[in-house]
């Protein structure tokens, strides 16, 4: 559908920059699967929840009904795909006797990966496996460390 989508428009998934975010951190990643499971799906793949509803906005103001119904399929899919990362960087987190928070903040650390930007889809983010307690440290983030009032 998506390669559909471009096509229509003259593209080819591969033409952008932000297409090969993935695959080099998976290429970063390759000896440790704790960090590939912290840093694609928790922080990258997540990225694609919150920026989800604001493209799928702007592709709806520009009459693009097509391309907005790619990005709901698209959503519905990631948010499996960060679950799946969310269980098993706990589990690995378990498994080593590891802090998943802290974890989470030295590996993203270590490999210069920041948090989003915002705004966060909650929701998406919720269905996704993230806990409220790591929902309001990445609200924290993104507000400058100001406690966000709840949603």
């Amino acid at each position: 559908m998506l390669t559909d989508c471009l096509a229509t428009l003259g593209y080819a998934y591969g033409d952008f920059d932000a297409h090969d975010g993935l695959w080099e951190m998976a290429m970063q990643t390759g000896d440790d699967v704790l960090a590939r499971m912290a840093l694609v799906p928790r922080r990258l793949e997540a990225r694609g929840l919150d920026a989800s509803p604001a493209v799928r906005s702007k592709l709806l103001a520009a009459g693009d009904v097509t391309a907005a119904a790619v990005l709901d399929v698209i959503l519905r899919d990631e948010i499996g795909h960060v679950a799946i990362g969310n269980r098993w960087f706990r589990w690995l987190c378990d498994q080593r006797r590891l802090d998943p928070a802290t974890t989470d903040r030295e590996i993203a650390a270590r490999h210069r990966v920041s948090e989003s930007r915002g705004p966060l889809n909650l929701a998406a983010r919720r269905a996704a496996g993230f806990s409220e307690e790591e929902l309001l440290a990445l609200q924290r983030e993104v507000s400058g460390g100001r406690i966000p009032t709840p949603d």
